[in-house]
């Protein structure tokens, strides 16, 4: 079953994590992070929802690039921040 967010699947490319070690914008601010987030337009690395400055989410909404993927460990899923699914 196709859903609303498997069409943003279009947007991801084969990306390369900017900044592997770290969410960017956390990483330049001196800030913590919880969990780690790629973009898959571009491979910009961004903090979770569950992280104070969710910098992932802003990505998303300020670029539109809705598709991430997590960069956490044993983790292989991605997540459509426009449709707020799993895709």
């Amino acid at each position: 079953m196709t859903t609303d967010a498997d069409w943003h699947l279009s947007m991801a490319r084969p990306v390369t994590p900017r900044t592997p070690d770290g969410c960017e914008e956390c990483l330049r601010l001196g800030a913590p992070w919880e969990h780690l987030r790629l973009c898959l337009t571009c491979g910009h690395v961004g903090c979770c929802d569950s992280s104070p400055l969710r910098h992932a989410r802003a990505h998303a909404a300020s670029l539109g690039h809705p598709l991430v993927a997590s960069l956490e460990p044993g983790e292989d899923w991605r997540w459509c921040y426009m449709h707020e699914s799993f895709v």
